[in-house]
Order: C-alpha cells, then structure tokens, then sequence
C-alpha cells in the first residue's frame, strides 16, 4: 500500500514522466483536486482509471475513505490541478494525515510552477521563501509579504485578477526592488515579465486583460532603486 504524489505537466503535456504514466496505471484510483482536467490528462496518456475528487471542499468526508483504501492495501495516485502534488494545494493534508498512520508516501517527482519560475527568474534562489497563495484581503496580504523578510527571495502564486494588486501591495511592502512575474508557464504562450516593481505594475495596468497561470518572483534583498 502507498500514497503515491504523481507531479503532473503545468503546460506542456510532454513533461509528463514515464514513471508517472507507469504510476497512474497501475494505481487502484487517482486522486484528483480536479478530476476534468486529470481525466483529459489521462485520455491523453490512454489510461483509464477511477476518479476521485480530493479538495478542500470534501476533505472532511474524503480523506478517511481514502486512509481506510490505503490501510487495506491499496495504491492511490494523488495529483493536484498540475505541478507537484502538496503544494499550495489540499493534498498536503491528506499526506500528513498518511504519515501519522505509517502509510507510506512515495514522490513520483516532476514539474513545479515555483522551481520553474524561480530557475528562470535570473534572481537569487540560494534561500527563498515560498508563500503558496497569499490571502485575499489587502491588510493580511501585506502582513504575510512583511513576515517573509527582506533578506531572501520571495515566490508566490497569484491569479490574474489580483496580480496587479499583488504587486502594488509588494512595492509598498518591499519597496522597487526587481520582480518577476511568470505566466504561462511551458504553455505556447509563456512569459516572464521582468524588471523593477513600479515597472512590472505599469506592462500589467496596460493590459486589457491578463489571463493564465501566474507565478511572482521577488528579490528584496537586492535594495531599492537609488
């Protein structure tokens, strides 16, 4: 019996690893945060297999189901939306609920949206800090960004609705330090937007529209601009 946290493509479908599709299956069920878009990766790799949707939503009354499978022998596959499973995402919870039973919990390894960013940025990563989503009220999105310091890099994820706030809340946290942002990623439309704060806040307002997956990537310890 084992927990298996399947890392899934964030874009490009020839990420996928071949242990991963070997994983899915043979796995009994694939835990899923959204079993569409799982279930049109698993088309995609010609593998058939359950369906179980695993979010905050339903964790209550999933995840015992999901230990007693486990506990009578049965491999899952936990995937997330894409990425790597238990990040910024509900799975971590149902991994530390299987280690406090001795369930065993075996990394099938793969993309990230935060080390793709955070290897593309051109900016410091030898200490980061990885705050998933920040909270949706302004006062408390502040409070987080001051509490993850100055003195290493800072990546988070953030919608594109919101990411224009985001940014102006962490030049008035951080001051016009360089930045980052990643969207896209390995999509057909990838970019990274990069420059100082005030600079990427400006490409973004003038935007009609901002669409896809965003990962921010800040340096505070890099200063202000002089």
């Amino acid at each position: 019996m084992a927990l298996f946290l399947v890392a899934t493509p964030i874009g490009n479908l020839k990420d996928v690893s071949e242990r991963a599709k070997e994983v899915l299956a043979k796995a009994s069920a694939v835990v899923a945060e959204d079993t569409r878009r799982t279930g049109q990766l698993l088309h995609h790799l010609s593998i058939e297999k359950p369906l179980v949707r695993y979010d905050e939503h339903v964790h209550e009354r999933v995840a015992p189901r999901l230990l007693e499978r486990l506990a009578a022998g049965e491999d899952l596959a936990l995937v997330t939306d894409a990425g790597t499973p238990g990040l910024s995402d509900p799975g971590g919870r149902l991994v530390t609920m299987a280690v406090e039973r001795s369930i065993a919990v075996v990394p099938i390894p793969g993309p990230s949206a935060l080390l793709t960013a955070l290897a593309a940025s051109g900016l410091p990563w030898d200490r980061f800090t990885f705050l998933g989503f920040l909270p949706r009220r302004s006062g408390r999105f502040c409070r987080e960004l001051e509490s993850a310091g100055k003195d290493r890099t800072i990546v988070f994820y953030e919608s594109p609705h919101r990411v224009v706030k985001a940014i102006e809340a962490a030049l008035s946290v951080y001051g016009d330090v360089p930045a980052v942002v990643a969207r896209e990623l390995t999509k057909i439309h990838e970019e990274f937007i990069r420059g100082r704060l005030s600079e990427i806040a400006a490409v973004l307002r003038a935007r009609p529209k901002i669409l896809g997956e965003i990962t921010v990537v800040i340096a505070p310890q890099w200063g202000v601009q002089p």
